[in-house]
């Protein structure tokens, strides 16, 4: 049994724009008494899905201002919180956490909700993680949409990202206020504290300080052949349809990284440059990004 914390429903009373309904589950395979949350939002009978992975160090409350607009366009949309992050509970021990933990239990998530026809929605770790889970499942996943990631098929080389983990590192209670707002200045401080929300203490944060040091550092590090099978598929298997916004002054995952990536999926156009978005360019351009996703995708209702 994995010792975990459960974050007290008050944290999460008359947070700004996000009053979804709550959804769990507790009895995945692997993963038996780990409580997980998502949103289960739009029309459930849809035979569209789109599927929304957040990374680090957010929640499905990234997600808020593009929910609506995809719901709106008659599609289900489902939003998990990683384990460690967001309502979903939180194991205490930092080694818990690794690459195939986080993996395995979206994939049996996906499994479980029998998600078809999937619009892969991602950015952060959302993708790092997400990008590598339709080649185990082709027939579920139909479209990307993808901004601000990568795939970790090798050591990472970046002063921005050592930066970020520097932030990360910087206290063994992570200053997510900080990094939120420092890597996305439009975030408000309302909007800052309902990031801080999930955690009332550094006990509860150690999903966070551990995604920085899941990064590679070596070939042989855990996720990074699963990752370079992953820029296989995107190269050579991948059908479906994609779409790509990039927040343009984020330093990290910006448009050097994201352009790269262009190259690496089939078929992606050119991507929709978010001018004075950031890392988490859910905030600065969310609503564009979802209409102009949709339009692309022929899902529009106008």
């Amino acid at each position: 049994m994995i010792d975990a914390l459960r974050t007290p429903d008050s944290r999460f009373e008359a947070l700004p724009d996000y009053s979804f309904f709550p959804n769990y589950i507790d009895d995945l395979k692997g993963y038996e008494g780990l409580r997980g949350h998502y949103l289960d939002e739009g029309d459930p009978t849809a035979d569209e899905v789109f599927l929304l992975l957040h990374g680090e160090p957010s929640w499905s409350f990234l997600y808020r201002k593009m929910i609506p607009v995809f719901a709106g366009a008659g599609v289900r949309v489902i939003a998990p919180d990683w384990l460690g992050f967001g309502k979903s509970d939180k194991p205490v021990d930092d080694d818990t956490y690794s690459f195939h933990f986080h993996r395995n239990y979206m994939l049996a998530l996906i499994e479980r909700l029998d998600l078809k026809n999937i619009t892969l929605v991602v950015q952060d770790w959302g993708g790092v993680l997400g990008l590598t889970l339709p080649m185990e499942m082709k027939t579920r996943f139909k479209r990307l949409l993808i901004m601000n990631t990568g795939l970790m098929a090798g050591p990472v080389n970046s002063p921005a990202f050592d930066a970020w983990k520097a932030d990360i590192d910087s206290s063994p209670d992570v200053p997510v206020r900080f990094i939120m707002q420092k890597n996305e200045p439009v975030i408000t401080d309302l909007e800052a504290e309902a990031y801080e929300a999930p955690f009332p203490d550094q006990r509860y944060k150690a999903g966070v300080r551990k995604f920085p040091h899941l990064i590679a550092t070596t070939m042989d590090a855990p996720g990074v052949a699963t990752s370079q099978r992953a820029a296989q598929f995107w190269s050579n298997e991948w059908t479906g349809e994609s779409f790509m916004a990039i927040g343009m002054k984020d330093k990290m995952l910006g448009p050097d990284v994201m352009n790269f990536m262009r190259t690496i999926i089939k078929g992606c156009p050119v991507p929709l440059e978010i001018a004075n978005g950031g890392h988490f360019v859910q905030e600065s351009g969310g609503v564009l990004i979802a209409e102009k996703a949709l339009a692309h995708f022929g899902l529009a209702t106008d």
